[in-house]
């Protein structure tokens, strides 16, 4: 039994982690945090979740939430991921982090974190969305530069960051693929008389609307023929199952920088 602790639980991730850590057999809820000022502070996780009488309520305490759990899940805000890998690495626990548009500064957090304990960290944590990486991988290395490539996302209104860490991941894996420096290559969307689209760009589009929960597409496209790969989700029931899932596995593990990819056994060598 893998106890977790849920960073950002009353958000709409947080609340997903919830609601499906009670339907796991092999998880259990150990806490829940919010910042202090979040309304939904000193109820029951369960209830704002919508799942019933969890019997953990949620609170602003880091630290306790730290002590109390094997595992960190964050899904909370970019600045608040080091204060997460801070406590993690103080009480040597373990830390799945799924949330994205993270700082330069935040991210060296995460890295050094890692030299002390395990941490997963993907900028999406859902199954199909993992398999979508290693798809476009493939056919990024089979294609070459022969073919253009656009990626587009499409999130809700809500989100913060664009694009969305998944594009990213998207861009930098067709770039590797193609022994390319996706920075180099890289557009983000096209304004004005840019001229003709140079070989090997790689474009990066992002949408936002509505309540869409996140949609991802990858266009392979060469004179005659386009190859579309895309995920779409439909519930962040996806994401939430993948991060508990990363969450088991992490116990027993060695520190070190983890990615959905090794959780799920998808890595190359």
């Amino acid at each position: 039994m893998t106890s977790v602790a849920i960073i950002g639980a009353a958000g709409r991730m947080g609340q997903a982690l919830v609601r499906c850590s009670r339907m796991m057999q092999n998880i259990r809820l150990a806490a829940a945090i919010d910042h202090g000022a979040c309304p939904m502070c000193g109820k029951d996780a369960g209830v704002v979740a919508g799942c019933g009488d969890a019997a953990v309520k949620i609170t602003s305490d880091l630290a306790a939430a730290a002590r109390s759990a094997d595992v960190l899940i964050d899904f909370s805000i970019h600045e608040n991921v080091p204060l997460t890998i801070q406590q993690a690495v103080a009480n040597r626990k373990a830390v799945v982090i799924g949330t994205t548009g993270l700082a330069p500064d935040e991210r060296a957090a995460v890295e050094a974190g890692a030299r002390q304990i395990p941490i997963v960290w993907a900028p999406n944590m859902s199954l199909g969305v993992n398999l979508l990486f290693a798809l476009v991988h493939q056919a990024a290395k089979a294609l070459n530069l022969d073919y253009d490539v656009e990626i587009t996302e499409a999130h809700h209104r809500y989100k913060k960051d664009a694009p969305s860490g998944t594009a990213l991941r998207l861009g930098e894996m067709v770039a590797a693929a193609r022994n390319q420096n996706f920075r180099d290559v890289a557009v983000f969307g096209r304004e004005g008389l840019g001229g003709e689209r140079p070989k090997g760009q790689i474009g990066i589009h992002a949408l936002r609307a509505a309540d869409i929960i996140g949609d991802h597409t990858v266009l392979f496209a060469a004179d005659g023929e386009r190859v579309e790969i895309s995920h779409r989700a439909s519930s962040r029931d996806a994401f939430a199952n993948g991060a508990l899932h990363a969450a088991g596995w992490l116990i027993g593990r060695s520190p070190g920088l983890y990615d959905m990819q090794d959780v799920l056994g998808l890595r190359k060598t």
